[in-house]
C-alpha cells in the first residue's frame, strides 16, 4: 500500500495584476501634474512680461458688469416682488402710500395746479443719465489713450530704425493724459550738447509719435526738460534751452501733420521736474515730454456741473 500512494503536489499560481512599478496609472497622474505645472509657469511668465497698462486692460475686460445694489424682492436681476410688497423703485410702505393716495378728482386738480418746476425725482433722473454718459465717454477716452500707447510700441517693434531706440521712450497714462517722454541715454542724447535742434534719432521718434497722435483728436502739450547742469553760453539759461527744444519738437510734430489747433501749449521746465530726483545731473533728466491730453466730454446746452 505504501508503494502505491502518489505524492500530493500543491501548486501555487501567482496572478499578475499589473501593479507596482510596472503599472501605467501613475504615468497619467504624472502627465497631468506636469501639464498643470507648465500652465502655471506659463501664466507666471505672461504676468511678468505684460506692462501695467496691459494688466489694467485685462482686468477691465474680466471685470463683472455693474448691477443694481438693491436686494428687495427675490434678489433676482429683475427684482420681482409679490403683490403688496415694495419693489426696487418703491419709497415707503405700500399701505401708507395707499392711505395717502388721492382720489381721481383730487389727482386732476393737483395736475392742473402743478408748477413747471420738476420734482426732485424727475430732476435727478436726467442728472444720473448724464453722469452715465460722461462716465462712458471717459472710459472710451481712456481706451483710446491705451490703444495709442500700444500702437506706438508696436510701431517701434516693427520698424528696425526705431527698435533700437525703444530704450529712449517712456510712456505712462497720467491724470493729464498719455505722456510720452523721449529721454537721453548715456552717450546717446536726443539733442547735441547746447543745441536746440533734435538729432536724427530724436526726429525719428518725434515723427513716430506724430503719426500716432494724428489719429486722435486730443490736443498736445509739449514740455522740454534739462538736467541741473549749467549751460555753456552766458546769459542763456536752462529755461531758455528747454523752451527752445520744446519748440523745436513742436515744429517736427507739425511737419508730420499736427495742426496749430491741436497744440495746447509749449513750455520749458529746465531742471524743475527731474525724472531722477536722486541724481539731478543724470542724462535721463534731459528729455522731451509729449502729452496727449484728456479731453473733457461735450456737455449739452444748459447742463451745469
Amino acid at each position: 500500500m505504501a508503494g502505491t500512494d502518489q505524492p500530493i503536489i500543491i501548486k501555487k499560481v501567482v496572478k499578475g495584476g499589473g501593479g507596482g512599478h510596472h503599472g501605467g496609472a501613475w504615468k497619467v497622474a504624472y502627465a497631468d501634474f506636469v501639464t498643470a505645472m507648465m500652465a502655471f509657469f506659463l501664466l507666471m511668465w505672461l504676468i511678468n512680461t505684460t506692462t501695467p497698462e496691459q494688466k489694467r486692460g485685462i482686468a477691465d475686460y474680466f471685470a463683472p458688469a455693474s448691477v443694481s445694489p438693491a436686494n428687495s424682492g427675490s434678489g433676482a436681476p429683475l427684482q420681482g416682488t409679490s403683490p403688496g410688497d415694495d419693489g426696487v423703485q418703491g419709497s415707503g410702505d405700500s399701505s401708507q402710500r395707499q392711505r395717502l393716495a388721492p382720489t381721481a378728482p383730487q389727482r386732476n386738480d393737483r395736475r392742473q395746479q402743478q408748477t413747471p418746476e420738476a420734482s426732485p425725482a424727475e430732476d435727478g433722473e436726467p442728472a444720473v443719465a448724464m453722469d452715465a454718459v460722461m462716465e462712458a465717454q471717459e472710459r472710451r477716452a481712456e481706451a483710446q489713450l491705451y490703444s495709442a500707447s500700444q500702437s506706438l510700441r508696436q510701431a517701434m517693434q516693427e520698424m528696425p530704425e526705431l527698435a533700437e531706440l525703444s530704450n529712449h521712450v517712456l510712456m505712462d497714462i497720467t491724470p493729464e493724459g498719455l505722456r510720452i517722454q523721449l529721454i537721453d541715454q548715456e552717450g546717446r542724447p536726443m539733442f547735441d550738447p547746447g543745441s536746440v535742434e533734435p538729432n536724427d534719432r530724436a526726429v525719428a521718434l518725434l515723427r513716430a509719435v506724430a503719426r500716432i497722435a494724428d489719429r486722435l483728436p486730443n490736443r498736445v502739450a509739449i514740455a522740454g526738460h534739462t538736467d541741473s547742469g549749467p549751460t555753456s553760453a552766458d546769459g542763456y539759461s536752462n529755461w531758455d534751452l528747454s523752451s527752445d527744444r520744446a519748440n523745436a519738437a513742436r515744429a517736427v510734430l507739425q511737419s508730420e501733420g499736427i495742426t496749430d489747433d491741436r497744440i495746447y501749449e509749449v513750455r520749458g521746465k529746465a531742471g524743475s521736474e527731474p525724472l531722477y530726483p536722486d541724481d539731478p545731473f543724470m542724462p535721463g533728466n534731459r528729455r522731451i515730454s509729449i502729452t496727449l491730453l484728456r479731453e473733457a466730454p461735450v456737455l449739452p446746452n444748459g447742463h451745469r456741473l
